[in-house]
């Protein structure tokens, strides 16, 4: 279980009015090397924590255009 106390989230720039967003919070990346990332209708529930690494390869990857629909 990783300490998310002090996590500031944001709202993807890319969600829509469909309900199809994410908040990440990687403002925990320097202080606990982690990045949470949540659904953002349920603030409440599961958060997906992956290390700074693994998240910066994912956004590289999503500008590089590796995940087509």
């Amino acid at each position: 279980m990783h300490d998310l106390v002090g996590a500031v989230w944001r709202t993807s720039s890319r969600s829509n009015d469909q309900g199809l967003c994410v908040e990440v919070a990687d403002n925990l990346a320097r202080r606990h090397g982690v990045v949470g990332i949540r659904d953002s209708k349920d603030q409440t529930g599961p958060v997906l924590v992956v290390g700074p690494q693994g998240w910066s390869a994912f956004v590289g990857a999503i500008r590089d255009g590796g995940f087509v629909r």
